[in-house]
């Protein structure tokens, strides 16, 4: 009997020991599934940035060859600025002289200046071009306006009625820089007609300008017919300090500039080649 109570206490207690066992197998089996399915997504995090590390490479390379290629163009573009701004500075230079040329011939051993250049009348302080255009010479208003501007002028503007006088006597039928603006009658120079009464037509109608007829004042007609024109610019001022000769000997450089508004930088590139600084319209000499 001892040893069958001893053989029922064994196989009771290695009951209990695989009991015991095959619940720690469960649990185990179940940690193995987890970290099965845990590391089966820890892959596809692993896969997925992989790609996506691929697609941050790739697009770097991109983003590399891209600054290269603005890198390249800023170069060119800087080369081409600085081409363009020697080339502008030529120009100053160029158009400063031909001024001087224009405006003060040189007439024997010095240079002779005057308020307009040849071919313009002087009327206080305007100098006008009379361009009598005739036949398919003849510009439209645009056109004219267009041509002022390539001799840096514009078309006529008439500020008083001794300004309207003096143009009345000598332009027939010429265009002038007046025209309709947004239902009124404007100026080239921004400012409106004063004197609605100097026009025939008083009432503003789009697409006309204004032409000047002799002992008629003003009339309005459509802009796209074609008439001569008159052109006007500033004089350029004599007035130069510590020199009273009709003949001037001394040629004022900023002044000169400071009239024909070519800017700041325009008249220190001038002054520049003239070999001086520019100070003011009245402080900067050299004897040409």
């Amino acid at each position: 009997m001892s040893e069958q109570n001893q053989f029922k206490e064994n196989l009771t207690f290695l009951q209990a020991v695989n009991v015991n066992l095959t619940n720690i197998n469960d649990k185990l089996n179940s940690t193995v599934n987890s970290l099965t399915v845990q590391l089966d997504n820890l892959n596809k995090s692993y896969t997925a940035l992989e790609s996506n590390n691929m697609d941050v490479i790739a697009e770097n390379q991109k983003l590399k060859t891209q600054n290269q290629q603005l890198e390249t163009q800023v170069k060119n573009l800087t080369d081409i600025l600085q081409d363009m701004e020697t080339e502008r500075n030529e120009l100053n230079v160029s158009r400063a002289q031909w001024s001087i040329d224009q405006y003060c011939p040189i007439d024997g051993p010095v240079r002779q200046c005057k308020s307009c250049q040849a071919g313009w009348l002087q009327d206080e302080s305007s100098c006008y071009a009379i361009n009598d255009a005739t036949g398919s010479d003849q510009k439209t208003w645009d056109g004219a306006q267009a041509d002022c501007k390539g001799k840096m002028s514009e078309l006529a503007v008439i500020n008083n009625a001794q300004e309207k006088s003096w143009t009345g006597k000598k332009i027939n039928g010429y265009w002038i820089g007046l025209r309709v603006v947004d239902g009124k009658w404007t100026w080239v120079d921004g400012s409106n007609l004063t004197e609605i009464s100097w026009i025939q037509s008083e009432t503003p109608t789009e697409g006309h300008c204004a032409i000047s007829v002799p002992n008629s004042g003003l009339k309005s007609v459509n802009c796209s017919e074609t008439n001569a024109w008159i052109c006007e610019k500033k004089a350029l001022s004599l007035t130069l300090p510590y020199h009273e000769s009709p003949v001037l000997e001394t040629w004022w450089a900023g002044h000169f500039c400071a009239d024909f508004g070519f800017g700041y930088s325009s008249c220190e590139c001038e002054c520049e080649w003239l070999m001086s600084q520019y100070v003011s319209p009245v402080i900067n000499r050299r004897r040409i």
